[in-house]
């Protein structure tokens, strides 16, 4: 079986299931031909396990100070280059096309006539799950952005819905915690506002994943590139996280137990969506600015919920082997049964 599987670039989140897929696709003896777009060649990182991938400029979204302005986006879009590319990408020797919400491959196989199947947190809107900032050029964009014949739709609950868990890539907790450590994922804001807020608390250590390559004048607070390696080895011992309310991110800290605050980025149905859920399920904090008050409440609390999922990886991989057959209730509640939540 030969598949080709497109992976929007312009979040680590979707590289990072991308990475859990991989492995569990090779293992299976799948051979697989991998596409990466939405960022410049040389932002991508810790990639061995995709191969020899391939990458093209596709589309991305332009944000600035947590929102996301849908006028650059589209302004600044490379609208002739993107449909040379969907027209050029040839498909004729793989027997399926996976996108994780990658435009590109996505398009390529409707107009070729390929299976085409989306996997991620996108798909899980055709459903009736939580929902807030939408509106109707965020609905046109989750309907046609990334188009499928079968969607599967990931999500931190099922809310009754045939969606399944996350795919998650993380090894158990260690036994000892820093307390006072705190890991910051906040890309999509603006990075001198973020040290002015993570000034203010000077009890606590902030590891700060970013593209910023000089020294915080603020000994508390250190700066990290967005390395995947090192990125992980901070999460494991520190006691919670301050990140947007992308999904990877949050689903890595909820199966780690770590403590959750997100900052959801403005005019992203999916991150607006994301913190209510979270809020819904009281397995995270939200603010909606870069809030002092609310961070030093959050930082405060010690509630953590911990929720061990399965391998979802692997049951989709089985899946597909099989030759995708309809996913009726059962076999959904069977998956979420595995499912354990922790509050402490």
């Amino acid at each position: 079986m030969k598949i080709f599987y497109g992976v929007q670039g312009t979040g680590n989140g979707h590289i990072a299931r991308a990475r859990v897929m991989a492995k569990e696709l090779k293992s299976a003896g799948i051979d697989v031909q991998f596409l990466f777009t939405g960022r410049a060649a040389d932002k991508y990182f810790d990639m061995a396990v995709f191969g020899d991938y391939e990458l093209r400029t596709g589309l991305t979204f332009n944000t600035n100070k947590g929102t996301l302005n849908y006028f650059k986006t589209a302004t600044e879009a490379k609208v002739s280059e993107f449909f040379h590319d969907i027209k050029s990408l040839d498909l004729s020797d793989f027997d399926l096309v996976i996108t994780d919400f990658e435009p590109i491959s996505a398009w390529a196989a409707k107009k070729q006539k390929k299976p085409i199947l989306g996997i991620g947190n996108q798909y899980a809107y055709n459903y009736k799950i939580p929902r807030a900032g939408s509106d109707p050029i965020a609905d046109l964009i989750m309907k046609y952005f990334a188009p499928v014949q079968t969607g599967i739709g990931l999500h931190w609950h099922h809310f009754g819905q045939p969606i399944l868990p996350p795919i998650v890539d993380t090894p158990h907790p260690p036994k000892e915690i820093t307390k006072n450590k705190i890991i910051v994922y906040l890309p999509f804001e603006d990075s001198d506002e973020v040290e002015n807020l993570l000034s203010n608390f000077e009890n606590f250590e902030f590891h700060v994943s970013s593209t910023k390559t000089t020294t915080s004048k603020f000994k508390h607070i250190i700066y990290h590139p967005m390395a995947s390696e090192q990125f992980q080895n901070h999460l494991l011992n520190c006691a919670g996280i301050i990140s947007n309310a992308g999904f990877a991110m949050t689903s890595e800290a909820l199966q780690l137990g770590k403590k959750i605050l997100v900052k959801p980025l403005h005019a992203q149905v999916e991150q607006t969506s994301n913190a209510a859920a979270l809020q819904q399920l009281g397995y995270a904090h939200v603010m909606n600015e870069l809030d002092k008050n609310i961070v030093e409440h959050w930082l405060q609390d010690n509630h953590t919920v911990q929720i061990t999922y399965p391998n979802t990886a692997k049951i989709l991989t089985q899946w597909i082997t099989n030759g995708m057959p309809e996913m009726d209730m059962d076999f959904i509640e069977e998956i979420w049964s595995n499912v354990n939540i922790l509050h402490t």
